[in-house]
C-alpha cells in the first residue's frame, strides 16, 4: 500500500497535474451520467466486440470471484457493522480506482495527446509495455518501473493467497483458520492453473489467445452462479428483517433512548433507593 501511494503521489506531482484533475472531475460525471445506461447496453443495433469485451466479461469475472472475495471479506469484517462494511468494501475502495485510473490513465492520455509517446499504437501491439513506456517518460524511471513490478507481483500474490485462504476454508467445512497444508496446496493449484494458461498462449505465440481461454472460463464459470447470487440478494434481505434490535426483548420493541419502559397495568415503581429511606439502609446500622 505504501508503495501504491509513493507511486501515485510521484506521478500526480511530476506528470501534468491540472489535467489529472480536470480528467478526476470530468470522469466521475461522465461516470455518474452514464452508469445507468450503460448497464442496460446490449449493442443489439452495432457491434457487441466493446460489450462482450470489457462489461459481460468484467461483469463474469467478479462474479466468478465473488465466493472467494466475498467469504474472505466476510471473514475479516467480523465485527464490523453494515455501514462500516459498505463503506470499507464499495465506497472507499471506489474512490481509490477513480484517483488511481486518473492519475495513471490521466497521465498517459495526456502522453498521447501532447505527442510524447505513442502509447495506442503500443497498446494495441503489447498492452502491459505501456504502463512502462509511460512511466519511461518520467524521471525516475529504474525507480518506478522497479515499484511497477513489485506491485503487480504483490497484487497478484495477495490475491491468491486470499483465494488459497477461502478454499481452504471451504475445504475444511467452514473452519476459520484451515490447516497450513491446505493452503499451501489450493496455492499450487491456482499457480498452476495460472502457469496452463501461460503456457497455452505461449504454445499458440499469442498472449490474446491466452487471455481469451481465460476469459471463456471465466464466463462459464460464473454463469451458473448468478442464480447463486440472486438467492444470496434474497437470503440477505430476509436475514436483515428478522436481525433483532440490540438490547430488543424477543417479541417486544427496544426502549427508545431517553425514555423509561411501560409497566404492566396494577403494579408499582419500585422505590428509588436513597438515604431517607429506612429499608435501604439495612445491614449499614450497627
Amino acid at each position: 500500500m505504501v508503495l501504491a501511494v509513493f507511486l501515485l503521489l510521484f506521478l500526480f506531482i511530476v506528470g501534468p497535474t491540472v489535467f489529472i484533475l480536470n480528467t478526476f472531475t470530468e470522469s466521475i460525471g461522465g461516470y455518474l451520467a452514464n452508469i445507468v445506461p450503460m448497464s442496460f447496453r446490449t449493442a443489439s443495433y452495432g457491434d457487441s466486440a466493446f460489450v462482450s469485451g470489457w462489461t459481460i466479461f468484467y461483469w463474469a469475472w467478479w462474479i466468478s470471484w465473488a465466493p472467494f472475495v466475498g467469504v474472505f471479506i466476510a471473514r475479516i469484517s467480523r465485527g464490523r457493522t453494515i455501514r462500516e462494511f459498505v463503506f470499507g468494501v464499495i465506497l472507499a475502495p471506489s474512490v481509490v480506482s477513480f484517483v488511481w485510473f486518473s492519475v495513471l490513465g490521466g497521465s498517459a492520455i495526456n502522453l498521447q495527446l501532447t505527442g510524447a509517446a505513442n502509447l495506442s499504437e503500443l497498446a494495441s501491439a503489447n498492452q502491459p509495455a505501456a504502463l512502462f513506456s509511460t512511466l519511461q517518460q518520467f524521471p525516475l524511471f529504474w525507480l518506478t518501473a522497479l515499484i511497477a513490478i513489485i506491485l503487480v507481483a504483490l497484487f497478484f500474490i495477495s490475491g491468491a493467497d486470499a483465494a488459497s485462504v477461502v478454499m481452504g476454508m471451504l475445504s475444511s467445512r467452514g473452519d476459520l483458520h484451515p490447516k497450513a497444508w491446505n493452503i499451501i496446496v489450493w496455492g499450487v493449484f491456482t499457480g498452476a492453473a495460472a502457469a496452463v494458461c501461460l503456457l497455452a498462449g505461449a504454445i499458440q505465440g499469442s498472449v490474446d489467445a491466452a487471455l481469451l481461454a481465460l476469459q471463456s472460463v471465466a464466463i462459464a464459470s460464473a454463469a451458473p452462479f448468478v442464480l447463486i447470487l440472486i438467492g444470496l440478494c434474497v437470503s440477505i434481505l430476509k436475514a436483515l428483517r428478522e436481525e433483532q434490535v440490540p438490547g430488543a426483548v424477543q417479541g417486544r420493541a427496544a426502549p427508545e433512548p431517553g425514555r423509561a419502559m411501560s409497566r404492566p397495568r396494577g403494579t408499582t415503581a419500585p422505590q428509588q433507593m436513597s438515604a431517607e429511606n429506612p429499608e435501604d439502609q439495612r445491614g449499614y446500622r450497627d
